[in-house]
């Protein structure tokens, strides 16, 4: 049975201290686990993180982009091994709260534009630095997710075809296919078939309306994502994905610019709810 979760980056632009509340938040609106953003791993403090997941029966992945500094596509080798050891601490982190993914942008730097299609070499170089990690991860019983992304993020990876192909280039068991709505809507041509293309690959699902506001409210064929997502057996997590406006560090490469809804917590409330209505037509038997 799928299992519905919340990214934080809806209400908060990291996971400090200050923000661990927002795990009682989470399951107080019938969510069943957070999806945590690992970019600024030295603020989270993982043993009063740990103590919230747990008192509020709240599980949780770990969702990141990779920068400029630890791109592991980069020319510089010492970046290269820089994001090799940073991609570890986060398996680290993750393992320690119990989570088994995770996801994104995990194969270059998110945002990095070049002006030019990617090479041959920074995709060796994106596969080798990954089986480094997969091999590590495996001990933990962590997976890698690869988010395939639009092209106004990345050059990179864009559809759910190159994720699966970089995927089983990597070719350890715990890598796997992370699939967005909202970059779906961008780069491909339906819901459907990228969905069945990434099949028992498929781990994880950010569920996205076309415009980062709540689904089921724009022109996300959701009939299509779910048929698919019924097709392949699909059992794992849904996850509403949405922005804070105005996040400071990530604004340029989100590109949220406006409100998107009349508040964060409708977005999460009403798309739970749509989630859960598309969930029982299709995914309940």
């Amino acid at each position: 049975m799928v299992k519905y979760g919340v990214h934080l980056f809806l209400w908060a632009e990291r996971l400090d201290r200050s923000s661990l509340h927002l795990i009682e938040k989470t399951k107080r609106f019938g969510f069943d686990g957070v999806e945590i953003p690992l970019m600024e791993l030295e603020l989270i403090d993982v043993a009063a993180t740990k103590r919230e997941l747990k008192k509020h029966g709240v599980e949780a992945v770990g969702a990141l982009g990779l920068n400029i500094d630890t791109d592991i596509t980069s020319d510089d080798e010492k970046v290269r091994k820089k994001g090799i050891e940073f991609m570890k601490r986060c398996v680290d982190v993750i393992a320690q709260l119990d989570g088994d993914a995770i996801n994104g942008v995990i194969y270059t730097a998110w945002g990095k534009i070049t002006g030019k299609r990617r090479t041959e070499e920074e995709w060796k170089r994106s596969a080798e630095a990954l089986k480094v990690v997969c091999k590590y991860a495996r001990d933990y019983g962590v997976n890698l997710c690869l988010e395939p992304i639009n092209r106004f993020e990345t050059y990179f990876l864009n559809t759910a075809e190159d994720a699966v192909k970089l995927a089983k280039d990597i070719g350890e068991q715990n890598i796997k296919v992370h699939l967005d709505t909202f970059h779906m809507n961008i780069e491909e041509k339906n819901f459907f078939k990228p969905i069945k293309l990434a099949g028992e690959l498929l781990f994880h699902v950010h569920c996205s309306e076309n415009d980062r506001g709540i689904p089921g409210t724009g022109h996300v064929n959701w009939d299509q994502v779910f048929e698919a997502l019924s097709q392949i057996g699909y059992d794992r997590w849904l996850v509403i994905e949405s922005f804070l406006p105005g996040m400071s560090k990530f604004a340029s490469s989100a590109a949220i610019w406006r409100d998107l809804a009349p508040s964060a917590d409708v977005i999460a409330s009403e798309g739970l709810k749509f989630l859960r209505s598309m969930s029982s037509k299709y995914l309940v038997r």
